[in-house]
C-alpha cells in the first residue's frame, strides 16, 4: 500500500444498501461487500468491475445480496466468517423467492447461489489473509454473530467497519476500536441516539406483562438473522406460553453450530429448548392459544406473522411490539404512521395496541463518534447511511480529516 489507494463506492456510500467498496490498491483489485436494497422493487449496486478477492462482513442484504452475480461473471474468492456463509444461502434463496412472489425481475438463479457458495472460504476473527505483500485480518464488528470488520494492513491500515454494534448484548459481544490510519465507517444511525439497552428491555418486558395480563397477545415482529435470537434471549427468563416462527429458527440453530461466535452458546440452546417452534401448520393454532408469538418478517412484509396479524387485528387487547427499524415504503412503516396493514394485498384498519422497541444491533452517533475517537484515523470515510453531514460536522470538530464520497466518484485513500 506504499502507493495510494483508489477507491469507488458502487452503492451504499449515501444511502443504507446496496453497498459496494471496489478498492484498487497497486496491482490487486478488492470488493467489500455486494449488496441490495430490499425495496419494492429492489434496487442494485453499479456493476462491478473484476477483482481478485471479495470480503463480505456480514450475511444481511443489503451487504451481501447481489454476490451471486459476481461468482457467475468472476471466479474469485468469496471470503466471510463461518455463521455468514451458513446463513447465507438461506436468505439468497428467499430473494428469489420474495422476488418471484412479488413479480420483480428475480437477480439470479439458484444455480448462481449454488456457484457463489463453491467459492466461499471460511475465515476468523483475528487469523490473518495473505494477498500478496497485503494482509486482510478480520475483527469482531458486534452487529451479529460473525460479523466482521476488515482490517487491511501493509505499510499502512485500513479499516472496514461493515456494521457495527459497540454495546454488548445478549447474543453477542460489542465491537472494540482497532487503531488505523484511515477509517472507513458505517453512519445507519448518524444523528440519532438509541436509549440505554437495559432501559428498552425493561419497558419491552413491562408491556409484554400488561398485554398478557388484559387477556391479549403479543406478537413479537423479528427480524430472522439476530434479532430473533437476541429477543429469545430476553424472554427466555420468562414464565410465558411462549412461540417462534419463521426463518429465524432455523438461522437459530446455524449459530448454534458456530458457538465462539455468540456470547453464550449456552444460553441460546437454553432458550431456544424452552421456547416452543412452530414446525407446522397446526402449530400455528396452538401458538395463537399461547401469549407470545416471536415471527418473521421483521419489517411485516411477509413471512408467518401477517398470519398471526390477520387473526388479531381486530383485538384491541393484543399487541404488535415491533423489535426493528422500519424502512420507508415497508409494510411496518406503514403500520407504525398510520395504524394500517397490507394483509395478503388488501389495506386494513389494525386495532392491536402497536409499539416500538429499539433493539437496534447498530452503533449510535456518539457510540461513532467514540469509535472513531479511539481507532485515532488520520482520516476517516463516512459510508452507508442517509445522514452522514451531522456526523461529519461532528468528527471534523474533533480534528478530523472526514470524505463523504458519492456512488461512483472514485477517490484516493
Amino acid at each position: 500500500m506504499s502507493s495510494k489507494v483508489e477507491a469507488t463506492f458502487l452503492g451504499g456510500a449515501e444511502e443504507i444498501g446496496s453497498l459496494g467498496l471496489y478498492l484498487r490498491l497497486g496491482e490487486l483489485r478488492l470488493l467489500f461487500e455486494y449488496g441490495i436494497t430490499p425495496s419494492k422493487p429492489p434496487a442494485y449496486p453499479m456493476h462491478a468491475p473484476p477483482m481478485d478477492s471479495v470480503f463480505l462482513t456480514h450475511v444481511h442484504l443489503d451487504h451481501s445480496g447481489m454476490l451471486p452475480r459476481i461468482s457467475s461473471e468472476y471466479d474469485v474468492n468469496i471470503y466471510a466468517t463461518q455463521p455468514t456463509l451458513d446463513v447465507l444461502p438461506l436468505l439468497l434463496y428467499d430473494t428469489i423467492k420474495v422476488a418471484d412472489l412479488e413479480g420483480f425481475p428475480i437477480p439470479f438463479t439458484k444455480e448462481e447461489v449454488e456457484n457463489l457458495m463453491e467459492n466461499t472460504i471460511p475465515i476468523d476473527y483475528g487469523k490473518s489473509i495473505e494477498l500478496g505483500s497485503i494482509e486482510v485480518v478480520p475483527h469482531n464488528a458486534g452487529h451479529i454473530p460473525g460479523s466482521a470488520m476488515y482490517q487491511i494492513k501493509d505499510d499502512r491500515s485500513i479499516l472496514f467497519t461493515g456494521d457495527i454494534q459497540s454495546v454488548n448484548t445478549h447474543l453477542v459481544w460489542g465491537t472494540k476500536p482497532i487503531k488505523t490510519d484511515v477509517l472507513i465507517m458505517e453512519t445507519t444511525y448518524a444523528g440519532r441516539e438509541h436509549p440505554k439497552r437495559d432501559e428498552v428491555e425493561k419497558q419491552f418486558l413491562e408491556k409484554i406483562e400488561e398485554v398478557v395480563g388484559r387477556g391479549g397477545k403479543a406478537i413479537v415482529p423479528a427480524f430472522a438473522v439476530g434479532r430473533t435470537q437476541e429477543i429469545m434471549l430476553v424472554l427466555a427468563t420468562q414464565e410465558y406460553d411462549l412461540w417462534v416462527d419463521g426463518m429465524g429458527r432455523f438461522v437459530t440453530n446455524l449459530f448454534l453450530q458456530n458457538p465462539a461466535y455468540l456470547r453464550s452458546a449456552k444460553k441460546l440452546k437454553k432458550a431456544r429448548n424452552k421456547i416452543k417452534t412452530v414446525r407446522k401448520r397446526s402449530d400455528r393454532r396452538k401458538a395463537l392459544k399461547g401469549e407470545v408469538i416471536i415471527a418473521t418478517s421483521g419489517m411485516l412484509e411477509g413471512g408467518p406473522v401477517l398470519h398471526y396479524i390477520n387473526h388479531l387485528k381486530n383485538d384491541p387487547k393484543s399487541a404488535i411490539l415491533l423489535t426493528g427499524y422500519q424502512v420507508e415504503g415497508t409494510n411496518g412503516r406503514l403500520l407504525m404512521d398510520r395504524g394500517i396493514l397490507e394483509l395478503y394485498g388488501i389495506k386494513e384498519k389494525i386495532d392491536c395496541e402497536v409499539n416500538f422497541f429499539d433493539f437496534s444491533a447498530h452503533a449510535g452517533h456518539s457510540e461513532l463518534v467514540e469509535f472513531a475517537e479511539k481507532s485515532d484515523p488520520e482520516k476517516i470515510i463516512l459510508m452507508h447511511g442517509d445522514n452522514r453531514e451531522v456526523l461529519a460536522e461532528d468528527l471534523k470538530n474533533r480534528d478530523f480529516e472526514v470524505v463523504i464520497p458519492k456512488n461512483g466518484e472514485s477517490f484516493s485513500i
